[in-house]
């Protein structure tokens, strides 16, 4: 049996700008009152959406002509919440509340091979052709990777960009980059002249991130991870029941798992590299680098497309006389995708495409309007300590108008 908890969403309210609608929310637990990050809101048939923050917060943008349509909130482990945006819209700020509910799902069985934890994860894998595109598809997105030096921001950039790919085929070689990408608008703060950025990979960040999309790239899995694969207890996402299925040895990892299709939904996965000399830059070691990767996929036209991917590095610099702790860096990157095309006719030429180099030498003009009714990850408390930590330097606006 599944523990069903219900979800508040909180302050929502819906304004008509420029023919968008904004809904803006907090997702929680109602049975804990915990907030609910990453939670999925997207408009129901529908290829736009958005995910909340790590506060359960989010401002969804989208055209007002979908006023007459459903809006959806999901979650890993819990029951959608639908409601029609017009209802929303009526009466200011609502508050909508869900009564718990339980539902009863197949006990775990392994005594059948197929049931174990290992031969359904390579189910899943063999069904990658199947249950992801395989038809052209562009993706419109949101990117955001954060710099920080011993817990203070340094830097910040975060670009709108377009996303073309063939399809899921595996590629010939997976760290080579396949998708076509086009920068719309880039924003960056002034803090890539500071001397720290050096200990930050000065390679195009974005295109790094999208090679880190496991189930796209069909990354090899050792034999060792599917024998020693456990079966989790199941759980609930967009009205199926999924397969929760874990590894925890030299890395964990855990995959949520369609069990109506083996469809792969969502993956998390961590490790962590403890040596003398990791990297050397100028007079400083690294000796530790922590590594957390989040995957999430949103169903659209009975294909599998990417909602959003999250990759966060944490590493330690010491002395490399002394081997003293000197600093710490940590990169966090978000890459979230507001909407899809897919079987598009539309394409990405070279011309168009970003250049392999960093993101921030890769100059756009401000565009403050654009952002104003753009579709980001909202900002939540630890944002503004970000924001606050940049801001030594100048006014955000001022640091985005200056580049």
């Amino acid at each position: 049996m599944r523990f069903i908890f219900v979800f508040v969403l909180l302050t929502c309210c819906v304004t008509v700008f420029a023919q968008k609608i904004t809904l803006s929310g907090r997702v929680v637990d109602k049975g804990t009152s915990e907030v609910l990050p990453f939670a999925s809101v997207f408009i129901k048939g529908k290829a736009v959406g958005t995910i909340a923050n790590l506060s359960g917060e989010f401002d969804f943008h989208f055209p007002a002509e979908y006023r007459n349509e459903i809006v959806v909130v999901s979650m890993l482990g819990y029951e959608n919440f639908e409601a029609p945006v017009w209802s929303l819209a009526d009466g200011g700020i609502k508050t909508i509340e869900l009564n718990k509910s339980v539902t009863l799902l197949s006990e775990v069985v392994v005594t059948d091979s197929i049931r174990k934890g290992g031969e359904i994860f390579r189910i899943a894998l063999s069904r990658i052709e199947q249950n992801f595109p395989m038809q052209p598809f562009l993706m419109d997105g949101f990117y955001r990777d954060i710099k920080k030096v011993n817990g203070t921001t340094i830097a910040l950039l975060e670009a709108a960009v377009k996303i073309y790919d063939e399809n899921y085929a595996k590629p010939r070689n997976p760290s080579k980059l396949r998708e076509h990408v086009k920068l719309v608008e880039v924003r960056k703060s002034l803090g890539y002249e500071n001397r720290f950025t050096f200990y930050f990979d000065q390679k195009n960040l974005l295109e790094d991130l999208l090679l880190h999309n496991s189930i796209r790239y069909h990354h090899d899995i050792a034999d060792e991870v599917f024998e020693n694969m456990q079966r989790e207890d199941d759980s609930f996402y967009n009205d199926h029941e999924i397969f929760v299925v874990s590894y925890e040895k030299d890395f964990k990892l855990k995959v949520f798992i369609d069990k109506a299709d083996y469809a792969i939904v969502h993956v998390d996965f961590e490790i962590s590299y403890t040596g003398d000399n990791l990297d050397t830059r100028r007079d400083v070691v690294n000796t530790y680098i922590g590594y957390k990767k989040q995957i999430d996929f949103r169903r659209y036209n009975d294909k599998m497309f990417l909602n959003y991917i999250t990759v966060t590095t944490q590493e330690k610099w010491n002395d490399i006389n002394t081997k003293a702790l000197k600093f710490d860096t940590e990169l966090t990157q978000y890459l979230l995708i507001n909407e899809v095309h897919p079987n598009t006719t539309e394409r990405i030429r070279t011309t168009e495409k970003m250049r392999n180099y960093g993101l921030q030498y890769q100059d756009y003009p401000y565009n403050k309007e654009f952002w104003a009714n753009y579709n980001v990850i909202k900002e939540t408390a630890l944002d503004r300590k970000v924001i606050a930590d940049l801001e030594k330097e100048a006014p955000l606006e001022q640091q985005f108008e200056a580049e």
